[in-house]
């Protein structure tokens, strides 16, 4: 595709400032990974932590970023030979920075097969993913296979796949039709042992293809499902982050995306085709990533849902305004202290209050415009691992979860569909007509509204939808949230 002159892109690297050129010479470094999921935060951690790692340490680890669905972010990203641009939004000020870790973008939807035929390629032997929680299609409660017509047909057809879960399997079993060797696939979602669900996703879709037991041997024996952490807030791209880019650099990027300062990968060392030296671009390799994951599950993504629902009702557009909330952060110091610290083990030498503390600061960020929606979305598949395991573990150990319980009703009054002035709010979630029929259908108070979704067990497990003194205080909250509003709540909670 032809470049503009003042486009982003090889022509054009020449005349950026020093400081906002790539770590490594782009078009120079061969693939060795696929990435499955093109977006925002990919683009802001994953590959600038796999550049650092190849520009400090070498190798042939290019990334082939490939989109599931959406167009428009390979199309800007062929316009500018696969480049574009970070900017780390800090109070203090913004640095731009172009990124050349990606050697090339394909799209799943529109040419499935030439992405089943990149895991064939001896060369790939790491598969990254952020495609979202909904697109394992992992029931979030059970981890079982959602099975419907897309499924099936992808593992039981040989027409092109059009699901993750059918992409993966296709896959995998042409790598071994192949004998292509090893590789690790690693997910860099927000999954509960993501690493093992990974796993488990793969067996299932092997039993559901009906492949021979030695060829389901075969694609298992080369495959590893490195568990992960991944940490950096990355919101959603606007004008004005295109805006800022080409303010720093002069040309314009349409696939610039913005972050903040801080960036943390946690990843389970099991990668038998071998991986970057991502330690040199500062990721923590261990041998097991759950306690970290743990902690940023319950200690950031829990108090993030939990800002956002609240912020969300109480008409706050973004994370950091919502953290103005008077009462909201003190609530919040009570959720961290009272609940997520008391209900697993931190990792050795983590201290869960101090982790917190700089949870609250990081949201706190005016620069960084994170909408209380776009953390809103999803939260059938959000809440039971960000929120629902604290609770279940602290009732497990006869403790109280009622802070967890004022997050649980600030999203059920969410799923009412408005806030509390009255403007409209949006549900954008994969259950969506299951939870507006389930509301639809019961009774028009708190407690109906309980009843009604804590009755869904792609949600609430059956034990804790049976616990009484956690339906009380979900309840409570609700009660309080529908006769008073977020402020006079947050005020009076106790």
């Amino acid at each position: 595709m032809a470049l503009t002159p003042d486009r982003l892109g090889l022509a054009t690297l020449r005349h950026l400032p020093p400081e906002s050129r790539p770590l490594v010479r782009p078009g120079t470094v061969p693939a060795g990974i696929v990435h499955l999921g093109l977006g925002a935060f990919h683009r802001a951690h994953q590959a600038v932590h796999t550049e650092a790692a190849v520009g400090a340490a070498g190798g042939d680890w290019g990334i082939i970023g490939v989109a599931p669905r959406s167009t428009d972010v390979v199309e800007a990203l062929d316009a500018q030979d696969c480049l574009f641009s970070v900017t780390t939004l800090a109070a203090e000020g913004a640095a731009t920075r172009v990124v050349g870790a990606l050697a090339g973008v394909r799209h799943a939807a529109s040419d499935p097969d030439a992405v089943v035929g990149l895991f064939a390629d001896p060369a790939i032997r790491v598969v990254t993913l952020t495609v979202t929680e909904k697109a394992y299609r992992l029931d979030p409660v059970t981890a079982a296979l959602t099975v419907d017509a897309d499924l099936t047909a992808d593992l039981t057809t040989g027409r092109p796949p059009r699901t993750v879960p059918g992409l993966l399997v296709r896959g995998l079993l042409a790598r071994a039709a192949a004998d292509a060797g090893p590789i690790a696939l690693v997910s860099c979602d927000n999954l509960p042992a993501n690493g093992r669900r990974l796993r488990g996703l793969v067996e299932q879709g092997l039993a559901l293809a009906r492949v021979p037991d030695a060829t389901a041997e075969q694609v298992l024996a080369a495959v590893t499902c490195p568990g992960t952490m991944v940490d950096r807030i990355v919101p959603a791209s606007t004008d004005e982050t295109r805006d800022t880019a080409r303010q720093a650099l002069g040309v314009t990027d349409l696939a610039a995306v913005a972050a903040e300062p801080w960036s943390q990968w946690v990843i389970e060392d099991d990668f038998p085709g071998g991986r970057p030296a991502w330690e040199r671009s500062g990721a923590i390799l261990t041998g097991d990533a759950g306690p970290w994951e743990r902690l940023k599950l319950r200690a950031l993504n829990g108090v993030h849902s939990a800002t956002a629902y609240l912020g969300a009702l109480a008409g706050a557009e973004t994370v950091a305004e919502a953290l103005t909330l008077p009462h909201l952060d003190a609530v919040l110091r009570r959720l961290l202290a009272e609940e997520i610290a008391p209900s697993f083990t931190p990792p050795p030498g983590a201290d869960v209050a101090e982790y917190g503390e700089q949870v609250l600061a990081r949201f706190a960020n005016p620069a960084i415009r994170y909408r209380t929606t776009q953390v809103a979305m999803d939260g059938s598949q959000k809440l039971p691992q960000r929120v629902l395991h604290t609770v279940a573990d602290l009732r497990a150990a006869g403790r109280s979860a009622r802070w967890s319980a004022l997050v649980v009703a600030a999203w059920l009054r969410f799923l009412l569909g408005y806030a509390d002035d009255g403007r409209p709010l949006p549900l954008d979630d994969p259950l969506a007509d299951r939870l507006r029929a389930a509301l639809a259908a019961g009774a028009h108070t708190p407690a109906g509204v309980v009843d009604a979704v804590f009755a869904l067990r792609e949600v609430f497990p059956a034990d804790l939808a049976a616990d009484d003194e956690f339906r009380a205080d979900v309840t409570g909250w609700l009660t309080a949230l529908e006769r008073h509003g977020v402020r006079a709540t947050l005020a009076g909670a106790r």
